[in-house]
C-alpha cells in the first residue's frame, strides 16, 4: 500500500510517517520501481502500535524502547513493566502540577470582582509572577504558581 493509504489505515499522518522513517521508529519503507514508499500490514501495525503509545504520552525515546521489547519475542516484561511505571510517575507529576494550576487559577478568579473596578488579582499575580526568577534550590521547580496564588489573597485596592 501507498502512503496515504498506510496514513489512513494507522491514523498516523503520512507527514509523520515520513518522520518516524526518519528517526529510525519505522524501517525505511520498500521502494516501487518508480520510487514510491510501499507499506506491509506490518508496517501498518507497527505505526499503530507508535500511535497508540504516543496517544498514551510516551515520548519517542521510550517508544524507540517500546518497539525494541515488542519486537523482541524473548524480552522479559519487567522492561515494558519498568518503562510504564516510569511513565506512570512522570503523568502523575504532571497531573499534580496541572492541579496546582487550576487551584492557582480558581483562587486569582475567586478574588477578581469581576465589574467595572480596574482593579484585578488576577493580572496583579500574573505581574507578581514576571518578576525575575529567585534562584532555586536544586532539584526544585521554578513554577510560580505559588506566588501567583499569594497575590489572590491579598485584599483588592
Amino acid at each position: 500500500m501507498n502512503i496515504g493509504q498506510a496514513a489512513q489505515q494507522s491514523g498516523v499522518s503520512a507527514k509523520m510517517i515520513r518522520h518516524y522513517e526518519t528517526i529510525g521508529l519505522l524501517p525505511a519503507a520498500a521502494r516501487s520501481d518508480a520510487g514510491y514508499r510501499r507499506y506491509s500490514e506490518k508496517d501498518v501495525s507497527t505505526l499503530r502500535f507508535i500511535r497508540t503509545a504516543r496517544d498514551l504520552g510516551f515520548g519517542l525515546e521510550a517508544i524507540g524502547e517500546l518497539l525494541s521489547l515488542w519486537r523482541n519475542r524473548q524480552r522479559a516484561s519487567r522492561e515494558v513493566k519498568r518503562l510504564a511505571q516510569a511513565h506512570i510517575a512522570t503523568l502523575e507529576a504532571k497531573v499534580a502540577e496541572l492541579n496546582g494550576m487550576i487551584g492557582a487559577l480558581r483562587e486569582l478568579a475567586a478574588h477578581c470582582h469581576g465589574d467595572h473596578r480596574p482593579d484585578c488579582p488576577i493580572l496583579e499575580g500574573l505581574e507578581q509572577a514576571a518578576a525575575p526568577l529567585q534562584p532555586q534550590p536544586k532539584g526544585t521547580s521554578s513554577r510560580r504558581v505559588e506566588p501567583i496564588a499569594q497575590a489572590a489573597r491579598r485584599p483588592a485596592r
